[in-house]
């Protein structure tokens, strides 16, 4: 039996059918275009700086390097891009141990050359988005020092506490938190003679959203940057910003274990339950949001959008859209294509990511679609090197907005990294043993430009990362002129700038054994996506899902690179043949 429930998403009517499969109101009733903020249909890319373009020959990319770069940017259809963090730092977890939120990390350049960056971004039509680092700084910032001075108006800047003592009378930490680079959350600091909180590396002091004034610091920093012509920020980390409050007598409760592993130092031995996924922290988003949207109405200019990055159960993310009184983030990151799906995932499995998302998200909301980032495998490596245009497909293909990591659109896959050659904070904590299981170097490694020498990102061989060997066959300059990924994601962000992608209607569902169809329609216009997820060929009858409602001719608009199709090729709907992992792009 069927049921649904009609809704509007950000000017898409749809209809959600159970079990997995999405209805849609007649197109032809909708007589004219919607409109739509520059962001609710935004192509966002994701540079990591240390390792797009380095200007220099140090090895380590730059600010000169992404400006040189950002005719490459227009190329590709972006609207915007997503800087990771660029700020002054001593590098312990690679800029996201902030020592002055105010400037900019030398290797990276100077605030000069973040000007001419937002100038030349926006004389091409392109916005930047920064980084912004809430929940922690370096333990080399002035506020951490001050704090561990107990300078006045810094004593309670940070998360301190005495500890506790042991059966034999040592101090040890005051309960049994974890950092999430392995071991205990509490660090001891001699000179103030207590401990503080730190949720990521021992250098990231956690602050104390608890006291007005680091909320008000951390809200003239957003206003800084701002001033200095940002379109935006992704905020990190956003779950821990807040920790539940200490009882009567100042102490915290232990975490529960999770059962999920019996290794005491991994973070995901315990339940993080009094450190994450606070109310409060919900609020301070909000808070956020009223700044940013406060500040175009007094400065004008086009709105200012957050992006929100926590991987938390869905009905605590969804909150982070806003509630009938309260703006909250645009764009809360839907990371379920991250958390629940891989090259082991059954065909079924991708037409539930999808749902999870779209049947929770509030009405009137903007969906986003994200598959990768700087701190994942890469989208070929986690869901096999065969699926990179199924998957860059699948993502422009859904309503809202897009986000993609750099390189993803070429199809890079994850450089093989070495104990002795890491870098990354989460492997160095651990040991050669396991590093492998939390190391995020692979998907850090150089950007390719070209088969020059380090794949065109620097002139010197000796790159902060080795660069990925593969990059003789995977770069720009190769794949700019070939039937390749990256013409494929092109072709595709083309695609998204039609009324049919903007504003249409969504149907998906399976077909034969493994088929993906995801169906946009507009005004009578439609395009579909057939994407064989199996490694296996398969021939299948598009109109044997009647929910689907696929009839009459249908034309090959974009084949995937491995398809022996034709653009403009006629397709057969009731015996469309397809290879392992073939995916089509047809209208109607």
């Amino acid at each position: 039996m069927k049921s649904f429930l009609f809704l509007t998403l950000s000017g898409i009517i749809l209809s959600l059918w159970s079990p997995v499969v999405l209805g849609c109101q007649n197109p032809s009733t909708v007589t004219n275009t919607p409109q739509k903020d520059w962001w609710e249909t935004a192509q966002f890319y994701q540079i990591y700086p240390r390792s797009f373009k380095d200007s220099n020959g140090d090895g380590i990319g730059d600010l000169k390097g992404i400006t040189s770069k950002l005719d490459y940017l227009k190329e590709i259809g972006v609207t915007a891009t997503w800087l990771s963090p660029i700020y002054k730092s001593p590098m312990a977890d690679f800029g996201y141990d902030i020592a002055d939120f105010f400037d900019i990390q030398d290797e990276y350049g100077n605030l000069d050359d973040f000007a001419e960056l937002i100038k030349e971004a926006n004389s091409k039509g392109l916005k930047v988005i920064l980084d912004f680092v809430p929940n922690h700084s370096s333990d080399e910032n002035v506020w951490f020092k001050k704090s561990v001075a107990r300078e006045r108006g810094y004593e309670d800047f940070y998360v301190w506490h005495d500890g506790k003592k042991d059966a034999n009378g040592n101090r040890i930490p005051p309960n049994n938190w974890l950092q999430a680079f392995r071991g205990s959350a509490w660090e001891w600091n001699e000179q103030r003679q207590q401990y503080y909180l730190h949720q990521f590396a021992v250098k990231q002091p956690d602050l104390n959203y608890r006291n007005p004034e680091v909320v008000a610091q951390m809200k003239r920093v957003l206003t800084y940057w701002l001033d200095r012509g940002v379109a935006g920020f992704r905020i990190d980390a956003v779950p821990w910003c807040f920790e539940v409050k200490a009882d009567e007598n100042g102490n915290y409760p232990d975490e529960p274990l999770s059962g999920f592993t019996d290794d005491k130092d991994d973070s995901s031995y315990l339940r993080h339950i009094y450190t994450q996924d606070q109310p409060e922290t919900v609020d301070m988003v909000y808070q956020w949001r009223k700044l940013l949207d406060d500040y175009q109405r007094i400065h004008g200019g086009d709105t200012r959008v957050l992006l929100i990055e926590t991987y938390s159960g869905l009905d605590y993310v969804m909150q982070f859209y806003g509630n009938k009184t309260t703006q909250g983030a645009q764009i809360p990151f839907n990371f379920q294509f991250i958390l629940n799906g891989n090259k082991d995932s059954e065909p079924k499995r991708y037409a539930e990511i999808i749902k999870m998302w779209l049947d929770k998200m509030p009405a009137g909301k903007t969906p986003n679609w994200v598959m990768g980032n700087h701190d994942q495998r890469r989208v070929g490596s986690r869901y096999g090197k065969e699926r990179i245009d199924i998957m860059n497909m699948i993502q422009m293909i859904l309503p809202g907005v897009s986000i993609t990591y750099m390189g993803e659109e070429l199809g890079m896959l994850d450089g093989d990294i070495t104990w002795e050659q890491s870098k990354d904070p989460a492997a160095c904590n651990s040991n050669p043993q396991i590093f492998q299981k939390f190391t995020r170097d692979p998907a850090r490694t150089p950007f390719q430009w070209d088969t020059s020498t380090a794949a065109g990102f620097s002139t010197n061989p000796n790159t902060w990362l080795p660069v990925n060997p593969n990059y003789v066959d995977v770069n720009v300059q190769n794949e700019r002129n070939t039937k390749s990924h990256l013409n494929v994601y092109k072709q595709m962000v083309e695609l998204r700038k039609t009324d049919v992608l903007k504003f249409g209607t969504i149907q998906y569902g399976m077909v034969g054994n493994g088929v993906l169809v995801i169906k946009r329609t507009y005004k009578g216009k439609s395009y579909v996506l057939v994407a064989n997820i199996l490694g296996t060929p398969d021939t299948v009858n598009l109109s044997s899902n009647t929910r689907l409602n696929i009839s009459g001719s249908l034309r090959v608009k974009i084949p995937s690179v491995d398809s022996m199709k034709q653009v403009g090729a006629s397709i057969n709907i009731a015996q469309l043949a397809l290879q392992q992992y073939e995916a089509l792009v047809l209208e109607s």
